[in-house]
């Protein structure tokens, strides 16, 4: 007498019961009229698999980080009134041009990505304060010629990416105070930085560094609300001696005219950049869906 396996009547879906979930969230905010939506690790693949999502016009807070999306439908503009949105921890590769056209949007979080550039025109957020970009495939060459016109903008953290130069035009982020660059792959440091005169957090650590502009000394990097972090460079031995002393020792030197005709020296020299020393073929942001 053969036993038959008991048959199941739950569906064999990956994700049927996740989606189920955020199905419920989209209901109970159309229900009661709620602003913030948080579909946090609800294992979306993608967005086009949650019912209702773009026509909640009302939302002002969408979180959608520990998912799985690998695309950002350009309805997302739909949603007029978003102030904070929030990818991080996702599989994206790209972002919908229609993105920076959201008039309303203060935070933007699409740390934990696949982001090998973005789109053309992506500078253009009316209102945009805070942009994290972290652990992304971003380079120079992948940055929209716009990307430095985002006035607004007071935080952003570009660490974890491949950065080996800056636009020159990132001096034109004048609200900036707080600027990640950690762990890219920055040669040098563009003068212009110093005209980012309410800077109060500066994040240059782990890049091939050698020599800063002098006009890094200008800024006010040295109180006990300020941050300044340069190890896990190359620094030429005088600014390695300085950093070693603390920040306010590191922005004395810059400004003295003994660095200034160094500095201007190195950078006529024109040694060859440092090595790249880290292997970044096996970072999360380089795998394929």
């Amino acid at each position: 007498m053969s036993h038959q396996p008991p048959v199941s009547c739950i569906p064999n879906t990956t994700f049927g019961p996740k989606m189920s979930k955020a199905k419920k969230v989209i209901e109970e905010a159309r229900e009661i009229n709620n602003p913030e939506i948080d579909l946090v690790d609800k294992g979306i693949s993608n967005l086009e698999e949650v019912p209702g999502l773009f026509n909640l016009a009302n939302i002002t807070r969408l979180s959608l980080s520990h998912n799985k999306i690998q695309t950002v439908p350009a309805a997302l503009a739909h949603l007029m009134n978003l102030e904070i949105l929030n990818f991080a921890n996702n599989h994206i590769e790209e972002l919908p041009v229609s993105l920076s056209s959201l008039p309303k949007l203060r935070i933007l979080n699409v740390s934990l990505n696949r982001l090998n550039g973005l789109p053309r025109g992506f500078g253009a957020f009316p209102v945009l304060e805070i942009l994290d970009l972290t652990y992304n495939n971003l380079s120079e060459k992948t940055l929209p010629g716009n990307f430095c016109m985002m006035e607004s903008l007071r935080a952003l953290y570009l660490g974890d990416n491949d950065l080996e130069y800056l636009p020159l035009e990132i001096g034109n982020l004048k609200n900036l105070q707080i600027l990640s660059l950690r762990e890219n792959d920055l040669i040098e440091v563009p003068r212009e930085l110093g005209q980012l005169s309410r800077l109060r957090e500066l994040h240059l650590q782990a890049n091939r560094l050698i020599v800063l502009p002098p006009e890094i000394g200008s800024l006010d990097l040295a109180s006990n609300k300020s941050v300044l972090r340069l190890e896990g460079n190359a620094w030429i031995p005088p600014i390695e001696d300085q950093i070693n002393l603390g920040p306010s020792h590191v922005l004395d030197y810059l400004r003295s005219e003994t660095y200034r005709v160094l500095y201007s020296r190195h950078m006529s020299a024109k040694p060859p950049p440092q090595p790249l020393t880290v292997d970044k073929s096996k970072k999360a942001s380089r795998a394929r869906s």
